[in-house]
């Protein structure tokens, strides 16, 4: 039976929420990628790790519905729990750092699935919106203080997963940072945190707080 920890990814300030990942330690023992899809269609999860080298980093990233080459909130969260300084994805290698509760990726916005940036007017606007219909991912945000660059948002993956509304996504606020060109501190979903920041070379970081979740079989 392989080993799944279940990690809550981009908690905010008080340790509450953030989006649950599961984490199956023992990759090796299930190589086959369409029992990998099986599982993590059955777990539910935005997003289920497989680690195939736990020395090394190297992991296998999935929803419920496909496999991806690269994912932000995974990455952050593997990281944390592997406290391993890099990752190695079918992307790249994702180096990986511990700054006090804070843990940060490195990555770059090519790596990013696609994901629509719609841009609304105030922050009561993207609380007030309803689940879109199935259709494009729809990462909706509005600046809570652009002069701090603070922002609010939530994501929409247009059903596809079966999950109406992400909690906490790395890979659009990686790609919301490329866009503005400036570091951001994201507050999304309920009151999970995710930070941001440009570096050299085309290179982002993008950093949260961790913690170990109770397993549930429903997912997030």
């Amino acid at each position: 039976m392989e080993t799944l920890d279940v990690v809550r990814v981009f908690c905010g300030p008080d340790g509450r929420h953030g989006n649950e990942l599961g984490v199956v330690r023992d990759g090796a023992r299930i190589p086959v990628r369409a029992d990998r899809q099986a599982l993590a269609g059955k777990l539910g999860f935005s997003e289920t790790v497989f680690v195939d080298d736990p020395e090394r980093g190297v992991i296998d990233i999935y929803t419920p519905t496909l496999r991806l080459p690269f994912a932000g909130h995974p990455c952050v969260g593997t990281s944390w729990l592997l406290d391993v300084p890099e990752l190695v994805t079918p992307a790249g290698v994702v180096e990986s750092r511990q700054d006090g509760e804070f843990t940060w990726i490195t990555a770059r916005a090519e790596w990013a699935p696609p994901r629509t940036l719609r841009r609304y007017g105030t922050v009561a606007e993207v609380d007030a919106l309803d689940v879109p219909p199935s259709g494009e991912w729809i990462y909706a945000w509005a600046w809570q203080d652009e002069a701090a660059g603070r922002v609010r948002a939530r994501g929409f993956p247009g059903r596809d997963d079966g999950i109406d509304e992400d909690e906490a996504t790395g890979a659009a606020a990686l790609l919301l940072t490329h866009e503005l060109g400036r570091a951001l501190n994201i507050t999304q979903g309920r009151g999970s945190q995710i930070l941001t920041a440009p570096g050299p070379a085309g290179v982002i970081e993008v950093g949260g707080r961790a913690r170990l979740a109770e397993f549930s079989p429903s997912g997030a």
